[in-house]
C-alpha cells in the first residue's frame, strides 16, 4: 500500500480577482512516500516530479486537501487527483464531530506537540524569498500529519483541545486503506 502523505502553500492571493479561494497560486507542495519513506518538497515548476509519484500512489492523504489542496493542485495536473482514493483527516473528523478543528488543535493533543508556524507566515515568507522556511513549515505540517495519520489508525481515534480539556473523536479507519481499482495513472507521460 502506497500512501502519499501530502501538503500545500499558497501565495495567498487569489489570481484574477475571483473570490475562488482555489484560484490561489501555489508556491510549495511537500509530501511524503511511504514506499520510500522519504519528504520532498517541490515549487510549482518542479511539480511534474512530484506527479509521477502520486500516480503511482493508492492513496492520497492530508489535511483539508479535498477542499484545498487537491483542487489547487488540480489546476497544475494535466489529469484529476480526484481519480486517486484520497483520506482527508479533516473531512474525517469533521464527519463525526459535526466541525472542523485546526490541524494544530489535533497535533498538541494527540500528539503533544504544536504546529511549527501558520499559512499566514508562509505566505509572508514567499514575499520575503523565504522559501527554504516555507519548505520546513510545509514538510513539518506533513510529518504532522503523517502522524496524526499513523496515531488515527493505530488507535481508532484522535485527541483535541475543547473550552474544557482534552476530548477524544472516535473514528473508523477500516476501509481507509481499501483500494478496489490500483493505481494506473499515466498522465505525465510526454506523448
Amino acid at each position: 500500500m502506497r500512501r502519499v502523505i501530502f501538503d500545500i502553500e499558497t501565495t495567498g492571493e487569489v489570481l484574477g480577482g475571483s473570490l475562488d479561494f482555489t484560484n490561489q497560486e501555489l508556491t510549495v507542495a511537500c509530501i511524503y512516500d511511504s514506499q520510500t519513506r522519504q519528504y520532498s518538497c517541490y515549487l510549482k515548476e518542479e511539480l511534474p516530479k512530484m506527479w509521477a509519484i502520486f500516480e503511482r500512489a493508492d492513496i492520497i492523504v492530508g489535511y483539508n486537501s479535498d477542499h484545498f489542496d487537491i483542487p489547487i493542485l488540480n489546476r497544475y495536473y494535466a489529469g484529476d487527483l480526484t481519480k486517486i482514493k484520497s483520506i482527508d483527516l479533516l473531512k474525517e473528523v469533521r464527519a463525526v464531530l459535526g466541525r472542523r478543528l485546526k490541524l494544530d488543535n489535533i497535533a498538541e493533543a494527540t500528539l503533544g506537540r504544536n504546529k511549527t508556524a501558520h499559512g499566514l507566515e508562509a505566505v509572508a515568507w514567499w514575499k520575503t524569498g523565504e522559501v527554504d522556511k516555507i519548505k520546513e513549515y510545509c514538510t513539518e505540517d506533513v510529518r504532522i500529519t503523517k502522524d496524526i495519520y499513523d496515531y488515527a489508525k493505530k488507535h481508532k481515534s484522535l485527541k483535541y483541545k475543547d473550552f474544557d480539556g482534552i476530548r477524544e473523536v472516535k473514528l473508523d479507519p477500516s476501509n481507509w486503506e481499501t483500494v478496489t481499482e490500483p493505481a494506473a495513472m499515466t498522465h505525465t507521460l510526454p506523448f
